[in-house]
């Protein structure tokens, strides 16, 4: 069955880096568009990154110019390079799969696979 499992999370300072990695299993992973999402307690689950199955990154405003996706095809991993953290980074970062195209693949709906999530907090 499909099995996303992240890790890399932790804690940082203001202006620190994390990376984030998935670890994909169960699917083909060149016919699934993957993404990375976050969620606050009490808030909505945002989009911050995705990957096309064209390999085509898609990223939300809030990680333009600081988050990087990434994946190699041949560990079946999907990364999230967050440089330039802010508090407001801080949050539980979940790495979802979904098969083939979708429509808008910053919006959680589009996706039916999920790992555990990985904790992020960055402190001022």
């Amino acid at each position: 069955q499909v099995q996303l499992v992240e890790s890399g999370g932790g804690s940082v300072l203001t202006g620190g880096s994390l990376r984030l990695s998935c670890a994909a299993s169960g699917f083909p992973y060149s016919n699934y568009c993957m993404g990375w999402f976050r969620q606050v307690p009490g808030r909505e689950r945002e989009g911050v990154a995705s990957m096309w199955l064209d390999g085509t990154p898609k990223y939300a405003d809030s990680a333009k110019d600081r988050f990087t996706i990434s994946q190699d095809s041949a560990k079946n991993t999907l990364d999230l390079q967050m440089n330039s953290l802010k508090p407001e980074d801080t949050a539980t970062y979940y790495c979802a799969a979904v098969h083939g195209w979708v429509g808008y693949p910053l919006e959680d709906y589009e996706y039916n696979y999920w790992g555990q999530g990985t904790q992020v907090t960055v402190s001022s």
